[in-house]
């Protein structure tokens, strides 16, 4: 049996070989944990315009009494809508004061779903999809990604100077047969290339609509060739059974 030194003296010669694995931060990383500034307290007011307690009011009515705080996701939306596409704490505590549920738990829901921008974003939210799909599709999303950064004169996690536009890489936004493509605000760009998610950017930067959806021609999902079935008048019962079934 070895002695507990020279089992000692191995760990130590097995440790040492071992090497320490680091990763670089993400630059669109966000800070899960709230921090006062002077534009995002607590003390700063927040409630619903006349127009957002309709809304909000209709939205709670379609749940039990006791169960109004399930309208919690929804309202929050609501008021990310309402304070320039973004997400303050005096929002979240308004929303838990007219749901009667704790603060906490708002935060809870508000730090879990990626959709809540807790920092301020530009009036042009671009989210670019970097997934799997989307970096192996078409020309692929590292360029699409790098076009718009080229473009904006921003990276990844950073706002524009006029506040027009912020660019955030994130996870699989589910337009996958469309790769690659990105999302911005509610509207999703597919189909792209860096020549035409530039056009996009300086559509909207004039203060124009882009056409949403492919940006390549094709409908929707639908294939480049043309349809794949269906192609033929589908056969009718009997046709091909034998004479005592038809």
């Amino acid at each position: 049996m070895a002695s507990p030194l020279s089992m000692q003296l191995g760990f130590a010669a097995r440790t040492a070989r071992r090497s320490i694995a680091t990763s670089v931060a993400v630059r669109s990383d966000a800070l899960f944990v709230h921090r006062d500034t002077p534009y995002n307290n607590p003390s700063l007011p927040f409630e619903f315009n006349e127009e957002n307690k309709k809304i909000a009011n209709e939205i709670v009515s379609h749940y039990p009494p006791q169960y109004k705080k399930a309208a919690v996701i929804p309202l929050l939306h609501l008021a990310q809508q309402q304070h320039d596409n973004w997400l303050p704490i005096s929002a979240m505590n308004y929303v838990a004061s007219v749901l009667e549920m704790p603060q906490m738990r708002v935060y809870e829901v508000a730090t879990f779903y990626t959709m809540f921008n807790r920092v301020p974003v530009g009036k042009y939210f671009v989210q670019v999809c970097t997934t799997t799909p989307c970096a192996l599709g078409g020309c692929g999303s590292a360029k699409v990604l790098e076009a718009i950064e080229d473009r904006l004169g921003i990276r990844a996690g950073e706002q524009s100077e006029d506040k027009k536009f912020s660019i955030l890489e994130v996870e699989c936004l589910g337009a996958c047969a469309n790769a690659p493509m990105v999302q911005i605000n509610d509207d999703y760009y597919e189909d792209l290339t860096p020549e035409s998610v530039i056009k996009v950017l300086d559509m909207l930067e004039k203060g124009g609509q882009p056409k949403v959806g492919p940006q390549n021609g094709r409908l929707n999902s639908a294939p480049f060739d043309g349809p794949r079935s269906l192609t033929t008048k589908p056969y009718g019962p009997g046709q091909y059974c034998v004479p005592e079934f038809a």
